[in-house]
């Protein structure tokens, strides 16, 4: 049986004019939002994003990146040599889907029923801290901090008004951050897990300025859970 594919065409569910219903149209067929997220950081070549997103078939995979290339929220093309490979990238538009997507994150998270625990890409890292960094909280602390996750080297910037982040090599932060998986940065980060702890463990390593990673954890604020009414 063919899977239904993603199209631009406004009332394909709902037939409701609200921008919020069109833009779960665009986005709310499954693994869509999730291989948007993705790309947020900059293109990705196909095995990349199955590798990213465990459980997404090919099938399923092309037929969304076909969806979404239709709605224009996504391009391919070539790079140019030695690397002469295809990849996908967000369009323009896409990209400014990244502020509402942050703050998604911002508002589930509250719930009880999220689990820290499950499955998180490097790209999906990023993306969190970048949606739970405070410039006004904890430490006085400005400057780029390094990354290093599941193979993967980003590099963040935090600023007095926001923070962005891009892959590469991690040893241009000042402190750097570096662990097999991404649980460890949670629990740092979110959990307020000493990192000396998770270091000692080996879950976690600190380098070059050492000293910073107190300040530089202390900008990331994980909201607090909503209370169920009873």
């Amino acid at each position: 049986m063919k899977l239904q594919k993603e199209t631009a065409v406004h009332g394909k569910w709902y037939q409701d004019a609200c921008g919020a219903a069109f833009a779960f149209e665009l986005l709310g067929e499954r693994w869509s939002l999730l291989i948007v997220r993705e790309m947020m950081l900059g293109p990705r070549r196909f095995s990349e994003l199955r590798a990213s997103l465990p459980g997404l078939s090919a099938r399923v995979l092309t037929e969304r990146l076909e969806g979404l290339q239709a709605s224009g929220l996504l391009q391919k093309r070539m790079l140019p040599p030695p690397a002469s490979v295809q990849v996908y990238e967000l369009t323009e538009w896409g990209y400014a889907a990244q502020p509402a997507m942050l703050e998604l994150c911002r508002w589930s998270v509250r719930s009880p029923a999220h689990d820290p625990t499950l499955h998180l890409s490097p790209t999906a890292l990023m993306l969190s801290l970048k949606a739970m960094y405070d410039p006004e909280a904890g430490q006085h602390f400005t400057g780029q901090v390094g990354f290093a996750v599941s193979g993967s080297e980003f590099v963040a910037e935090l600023g007095e008004k926001g923070m962005s982040v891009r892959r590469g090599d991690a040893e241009q932060g000042r402190v750097t951050f570096r662990a097999e998986l991404p649980l460890p940065l949670l629990r740092a980060f979110y959990g307020k897990a000493p990192p000396e702890m998770l270091e000692q463990s080996g879950q976690l390593e600190i380098g070059k300025e050492r000293y910073l990673a107190e300040a530089v954890i202390s900008k990331f604020v994980f909201p607090e859970k909503i209370v169920p009414p009873e």
